[in-house]
């Protein structure tokens, strides 16, 4: 065996070891959901939402009597919906039906070959569809709240469509690329190898993360789009927010920076519920208080 031979089988195992390490690394973790909204003592249905490939979703439906107005809301990377059910209360309270989804390979939702932004995204509009066909005469009004890359899914989601009033999204990275890097630099990988990798990710997902990038996302979004981000994340900087503000001025944004929060910070912002309800308040969601 030839030096450069030894060479070329070393890097090519590496770079296998490498991708096998991106996989078990994007996998993610799946928590399933112990409690229910009656542990709150909120009335609720599960509801199965069918989304690709055959596969269903799983949900709770929050309903308010005589409300017409109602949002979905979308975990981010490994959480379920009963991680986010802090943030359906206020919403609740105020009148608002409530939807929270399980994406696909998380919570109770059947499983898939892997998780991405694109895949939180179609599993959202499934969502979409299905509260639209099934309750009309709740959705004469609808918003969209996600966390994270469930953040990412709730405004690539709103960029495909013209029926969303309102979007709402917390801790979103800014874009997918700088997210990965972010990631990837404590593997010290060299330049060439780090674009490898990077266009191997985008290879898997079957998109460009310039096209779903929410820095890019937002220019196509023609409803109000709220933006929340915790000044203490260290997981996605703040400073992601405002690079999504500050790259397309003429979206309908509205940036809310709240002082201590972390990335998963969501009972911080459960503190600042009255002010994503005013959100939505402002841009024609009416109150019907919930019983």
């Amino acid at each position: 065996m030839t030096y450069l031979t030894a060479v070329a089988i070393t890097l090519a195992l590496l770079i296998s070891l490498l991708l096998a390490a991106l996989h078990l690394g994007f996998r993610a973790p799946r928590i399933r959901e112990r409690r229910t909204p009656a542990d709150l003592g909120l009335a609720y249905e599960s509801v199965p939402i069918p989304t690709v490939s055959g596969k269903r979703l799983f949900a709770w439906l929050l309903p308010v009597a005589g409300a017409d107005s109602s949002i979905i809301i979308l975990h981010g990377w490994g959480g379920n919906a009963e991680l986010m059910l802090p943030l359906a209360l206020p919403f609740h309270a105020a009148g608002i039906n409530v939807l929270l989804l399980d994406a696909r390979n998380h919570g109770n939702s059947d499983a898939d070959t892997f998780s991405s932004l694109p895949r939180f995204a179609e599993d959202m509009e499934h969502a979409i569809d299905w509260l639209r066909r099934e309750h009309p005469g709740r959705t004469q009004r609808l918003a969209l709240l996600g966390h994270s890359v469930g953040a990412g899914a709730v405004l690539l989601a709103a960029s495909r469509r013209n029926d969303i009033d309102a979007a709402i999204s917390l801790s979103a990275f800014a874009h997918p690329e700088w997210m990965m890097q972010r990631y990837l630099r404590r593997f010290h990988l060299p330049g060439p190898l780090l674009r490898f990798v990077l266009s191997y990710v985008q290879w898997i997902i079957g998109h460009r993360f310039a096209d779903i990038a929410p820095i890019s996302t937002v220019c196509r979004i023609a409803c109000p789009i709220l933006l929340v981000h915790g000044r203490a994340d260290s997981t996605v900087p703040v400073e992601d927010a405002r690079a999504i503000v500050q790259g397309c001025p003429e979206a309908r944004l509205t940036l809310l920076e709240i002082d201590e929060a972390e990335h998963d910070s969501v009972d911080q912002i459960e503190h600042h519920g009255h002010e994503l309800v005013a959100f939505l308040q402002r841009h024609g969601f009416a109150a019907v208080p919930a019983h």
